[in-house]
């Protein structure tokens, strides 16, 4: 298994993490709709990691699981920490001015979706696409 981390302090950021992701998904085998999922949740995730947290990080990586290949990414930030994560994961919601559809629609779009998150200390939000 392969993995690659990169970090996010800049909009050209968010820019290579979408380029990273969708050479895994190419590379693990995902059909082009699953890589556009996948290319589509790490761009608003990694949106999400600068506008919110002021940066941070994502571990890009091949995963394999009783013979299914996938990517799996791991956001992580110290920013603030979402207070209400389910309130932050409602449709709509956004404290950025946005339309509020970066967590709930990288949620939509991954095949695993988890988030743990802290007030004060930051946020890890782990997705995943499987083939």
């Amino acid at each position: 298994m392969t993995s690659k981390t990169l970090y996010i302090q800049s909009s050209e950021d968010v820019v290579r993490v979408r380029q990273e992701t969708r050479t895994f998904a190419v590379a693990t085998g995902l059909s082009l709709v699953d890589q556009t999922k996948i290319v589509t949740a790490a761009s608003e995730l990694a949106r999400n990691t600068l506008l919110h947290a002021g940066g941070g990080e994502v571990v890009i990586e091949e995963v394999a699981h009783m013979g299914r290949r996938g990517v799996r990414l791991v956001f992580e930030d110290r920013g603030p920490g979402i207070p209400d994560i389910e309130r932050a994961l409602t449709e709509g919601y956004s404290t950025g001015g946005g339309l509020g559809l970066g967590l709930s629609g990288a949620r939509r779009l991954s095949n695993e979706f988890s988030i743990e998150s802290k007030p004060g200390e930051g946020t890890r939000v782990t997705i995943a696409r499987w083939k």
